[in-house]
């Protein structure tokens, strides 16, 4: 099977320098040879096949950013290989970049006074998209969203959600063969958010373009991901689909109960009581995880009755948040 991503035990190191307090330190920083190796990205493997979406996930700091930077050519690897569409992306940085897109949260690609479309005009030109490709790419915009009222539109006078709509097609207007999300979805209201999606999917669907997307929003995994790779520390954690994941999780329950009182008086006390659960409280319920390999729902159901008077109760499967966040927190192990 060939792939359109490959990368093979790539790591990315850092040259920080240990800098000192107050004016007297910062004077002393401009001569300091004091540096420190930080290791942002560790032996990270992966192969991502032509048309997927892969979900790449952790946390603040985990090291995707430095991995997507290697991915565009923006940075060179320390050490181990990564070929991008059949070439090295350091090597061919301007070659590379006319077969990939890129949407990085708010910072649009957009010129900012002119309409939509004559910004995809200056898009069409300087990646050398064939009149025909341009329009087709149009007319198929057209079939999937109601375009027609922003592209005479100036894009400073458009909405978060309407330039973030634009700035993904623009993304995709000249067919690149990756496209990389990051946080496209982020700050967007719930409808928006599920416009976007629908987009995302449906130009993935039609072009076979291979989508990878960098997201804390677990709706966005759900809606688009088949298969997520998770990172923490440089570190890759986990690579598979998500159906594996929660089959991995599977064992885990929600037990989600109701009582009278402060409940998150009632949820310290029964995190005290019971410290081998992660227990948490919102305005309305107090959320016990429970693992059935080491006790089932309903005996942990009966603990918290012998103590408290309990007026309502639910039982949910583990999200796929709830998964994710256990791995950030524990690892697969």
């Amino acid at each position: 099977m060939s792939y359109i991503i490959e990368i093979k035990h790539i790591t990315k190191e850092f040259k920080v320098l240990n800098r000192h307090e107050g004016l007297k330190g910062s004077l002393k920083d401009l001569f300091s040879r004091d540096y420190r190796i930080v290791r942002a990205v560790d032996d990270i493997s992966m192969n991502i096949a032509q048309g997927e979406i892969v979900g790449y996930l952790g946390p603040n700091g985990a090291g995707k950013s430095t991995t997507i930077k290697m991915m565009t050519g923006i940075l060179q690897p320390s050490s181990g290989e990564i070929v991008v569409n059949g070439q090295i992306p350091y090597k061919n940085r301007t070659r590379n970049a006319k077969e990939i897109g890129v949407v990085f949260g708010q910072r649009s690609q957009l010129w900012w006074s002119l309409p939509l479309v004559e910004s995809f005009k200056l898009l069409r030109d300087i990646y050398e998209v064939p009149e025909a490709e341009y329009r087709a790419m149009l007319d198929l915009y057209r079939s999937l969203v109601d375009i027609e009222s922003l592209l005479h539109k100036p894009v400073r006078q458009m909405s978060l959600g309407q330039r973030t709509l634009s700035d993904i097609l623009a993304a995709f207007l000249h067919n690149p063969k990756i496209v990389f999300l990051d946080e496209p979805t982020i700050g967007l209201d719930v409808s928006m958010k599920a416009k976007i999606r629908t987009l995302i999917h449906a130009l993935n669907r039609e072009k076979q373009t291979t989508v990878i997307l960098t997201t804390h929003d677990m709706g966005d995994v759900d809606a688009l991901c088949r298969r997520i790779v998770i990172i923490d520390k440089g570190k890759m954690l986990y690579d598979n689909d998500i159906e594996h994941l929660k089959r991995f999780f599977g064992s885990y329950r929600t037990l989600k109960i109701r009582m009278d009182g402060d409940l998150q008086q009632s949820a310290e006390a029964i995190a005290q009581q019971m410290p081998e659960f992660r227990v948490s409280a919102d305005t309305d319920w107090i959320s016990v995880l429970v693992d059935e390999e080491q006790a089932s729902v309903m005996a942990v159901l009966a603990r918290l009755q012998e103590r408290y008077r309990i007026r309502d109760m639910q039982l949910e499967e583990i999200s796929t948040e709830a998964v994710i966040k256990k791995i950030y927190e524990e690892g697969t192990q």
